[in-house]
């Protein structure tokens, strides 16, 4: 067991397994067959347990609704939700806590506590055709200020969970004024007149959450819906960031665990030429390696959770963030590879378990920022702050 270990992370560890192998794995092959839906009354279940667990709100403090819980009880509970497939574990909002830091008092009445009820869900318009890592330099969506409002123009990408939210987080770029070319983050409600659904892109995996592309044409908002200031959007963005590459590593890692455990239970139990395919030296030397894959990136999370409940520097922690989303991402893809070979012809379908991780891990390695980016983030941080830095 891991030496920081405490008894509050272990007792959610142990809660959120549960709920993920009583409730949400009985429903990935229905999932699959489905394109990804599940029966209206079983989504609402999994919903209301997540609700009542708390989960909407578990970065967000107890003083304003929520668990108040450290980003590593937070990543302890989204490595347990990664052990389902089909996302199926996304059955609830998420509130975190740069929204509590810097929302309004309006945008805290009428989003943040929605979101921790569980009665609006969100999700962020972010990406572009031609931004998609360099979302700071890149982005052509502006935001031009007009009496009491700001008018939206631009089309967003890969806008995740659309289908299924009630507003958009829209990163931006200040038209006119003295802020010209800066970025802010606003919250824009999806019925607003102007918004315009151009295509859902079928992706790779099969999940009910579409990753659609919107138009925003001349998109009227009011001021008191942009989140702090012009100019501060992109310090909201690379909190998002952080927060997302952990639950990205955090749910890799539970992938990994999976994996690991039913292509072990499943080389125990087939036969071929008259042995145990566990017995064979091939099977042993790629669970072995997964074994080590996923002991080295469990680790590599916690402690970088621990950096951050620690208020570690947050420019040194945006590098570590880079480094274990990284290594968890590619560490998945691994073991989801070796898994499907180790079930044979059984890991090509659909069914298998080792086949959907095959697919659905692959964008872990694109989302968020791609590995390659990661790279150079990593390497600038080696550059500017030292090796010490990111190791220790």
């Amino acid at each position: 067991m891991y030496s920081g270990m405490t008894p509050s992370a272990l007792d959610w560890q142990k809660k959120i397994k549960k709920f993920v192998n009583d409730e949400l794995i009985p429903w990935e092959v229905h999932a699959e067959k489905n394109n990804g839906e599940l029966p209206k009354d079983i989504e609402k279940k999994h919903r209301d347990i997540a609700i009542s667990l708390g989960l909407p709100g578990m970065g967000i403090s107890k003083a304003s609704g929520g668990l108040g819980l450290s980003m590593f009880e937070q990543m302890i509970i989204w490595e347990q939700l990664g052990r389902v497939t089909n996302a199926l574990s996304w059955c609830f909002s998420e509130a975190q806590d740069w929204m509590e830091s810097n929302f309004n008092e309006y945008q805290k009445e009428n989003y943040l506590k929605p979101l921790l009820l569980g009665t609006k869900k969100e999700c962020y318009a972010i990406t572009e055709k031609e931004a998609g890592s360099d979302v700071e330099g890149s982005i052509k969506t502006t935001a031009e200020k007009k009496g009491d409002q700001y008018i939206i123009n631009g089309e967003k990408w890969y806008v995740t969970s659309a289908n299924m939210a009630d507003f958009f987080f829209l990163q931006a770029k200040i038209k006119s004024g003295d802020n010209k070319d800066m970025h802010a983050l606003f919250i824009v409600d999806k019925n607003l007149k102007g918004i315009e659904l151009v295509d859902t892109p079928l992706f790779s995996h099969t999940y009910a959450h579409h990753h659609s592309i919107y138009r925003f044409n001349n998109v009227a908002i009011p001021n008191i819906n942009i989140i702090g200031e012009e100019g501060s959007g992109m310090d909201y963005t690379h909190s998002w960031f952080r927060h997302e590459r952990l639950g990205i590593a955090a749910r890799c890692c539970g992938a990994a665990e999976r994996l690991i455990d039913e292509a072990t239970t499943f080389a125990k139990e087939r036969e071929s030429f008259g042995e145990k395919i566990s017995n064979y030296q091939a099977i042993q030397f790629m669970l072995a390696d997964s074994v080590n894959d996923l002991a080295a990136a469990r680790l590599m999370l916690y402690e970088t959770c621990k950096a951050h409940d620690s208020n570690q520097d947050v420019k040194i922690l945006h590098g570590k963030c880079s480094m274990v989303k990284l290594f968890a991402s590619e560490m998945a893809n691994r073991i989801a590879d070796r898994a499907v070979q180790i079930f044979g012809g059984r890991g090509y379908m659909r069914e298998n378990v080792a086949e959907r991780y095959y697919r659905e891990l692959r964008v872990d390695r694109i989302w968020e920022g791609t590995s390659e980016i990661h790279r150079i983030i990593i390497a600038n941080s080696l550059y500017k702050r030292g090796l010490q830095s990111l190791i220790e």
